[in-house]
């Protein structure tokens, strides 16, 4: 399966598709697939960017 947040860089805000009480995070990093992200209410988690399409969110 190919990595679908490979465009993900540090800094940019994400939503998580199945998680959305975690509320928005912003990414810490993206290396080799496992993408850190820093959640508003859960913390830094480690996504596995392979099974999870994280939902970018773009400020107006």
């Amino acid at each position: 399966m190919s990595d679908l947040n490979s465009f993900l860089e540090p800094g940019m805000l994400v939503e998580h598709p199945r998680q959305p009480d975690w509320g928005t995070g912003q990414v810490q990093s993206n290396i080799g697939g496992k993408i850190t992200v820093n959640f508003q209410e859960v913390g830094k988690v480690v996504i596995d960017g392979s099974r999870v399409e994280l939902i970018p969110v773009i400020k107006t």
